[in-house]
């Protein structure tokens, strides 16, 4: 039986750079506002989408953040 006598292997870790994390950032940046307002703005005139589904998906939500809705 052979034994191996190769030296273990080292991972190196590089740092993440601003340019590769600058687009996750922007797209989840995106992604908080729309939730955002479709939690706390969503509703009656502003509404994007027409009817209250939006509003009744979102209304326990609202009143957890503090959004006023009534």
């Amino acid at each position: 039986m052979a034994q191996s006598t190769a030296a273990p292997t080292t991972q190196t870790v590089t740092p993440l750079s601003l340019r590769a994390l600058a687009p996750w950032a922007v797209f989840f940046g995106v992604l908080m506002l729309v939730l955002l307002y479709f939690v706390g703005a969503e509703q009656g005139a502003t509404a994007v989408i027409a009817g209250g589904g939006v509003h009744k998906w979102v209304h326990d939500a609202r009143h957890l953040l503090g959004f006023p809705c009534h």
